[in-house]
């Protein structure tokens, strides 16, 4: 009754996630995964494309930069706005928008700073793409990690997923850039 009662009197109260586990995962994981597969998948394409449109480490790093934090905020507020956690449990909107656009941003930024590496030293570029490239097969092995563990998905089915995924989009942005 208590739990009810407080649900209809504070907009976006639920469970508490520190009590309950299920609550944890839909108000602070589940954003939380969805934010990290959007900016680490979907920053591939424009990252990788200015990076062989331009072969240039510092116009793919400020890309990379627009891209992840455009993409944060974006994703932030899209699940700030979905549902006010009334009617699904989900708890604070404003809580799990923070949650999700923090990782969509920490996603692509992952995958953007080795384009940091200075274009003087030798092979800069190929040196950035190689870190960049490995630097994803780690975010993609982590969510699968993390969907096996909370989202009681099967790690290999988990990576099969998000690496088809990935490698489409990657190749995406590799191919438009080297048009």
């Amino acid at each position: 009754m208590a739990t009810s009662l407080s649900e209809s009197i504070v907009p976006g109260s639920g469970p508490n996630p520190e009590d309950d586990p299920r609550a944890f995962v839909l108000q602070y994981v589940q954003p939380g995964l969805a934010g990290l597969i959007d900016g680490s998948v979907s920053t591939l394409a424009p990252i990788f494309a200015a990076a062989f449109a331009t072969h240039s480490n510092g116009a793919t790093f400020l890309v990379g930069m627009a891209a992840s934090i455009g993409a944060g905020i974006s994703m932030g507020f899209t699940e700030a706005l979905s549902d006010d956690g009334r009617v699904t449990g989900r708890g604070s909107p404003w809580m799990r928008g923070m949650v999700c656009g923090v990782m969509t941003t920490l996603g692509g930024l992952g995958h953007t700073l080795p384009y940091a590496i200075p274009e003087s030293w030798p092979n800069a570029f190929g040196l950035a793409t190689s870190l960049a490239v490995f630097v994803v097969g780690v975010e993609l092995l982590a969510i699968s990690a993390i969907r096996t563990h909370y989202m009681a998905t099967p790690f290999w089915r988990a990576t099969l997923q998000v690496v088809l995924g990935g490698a489409l989009v990657l190749a995406t942005g590799i191919v438009i850039g080297s048009a």
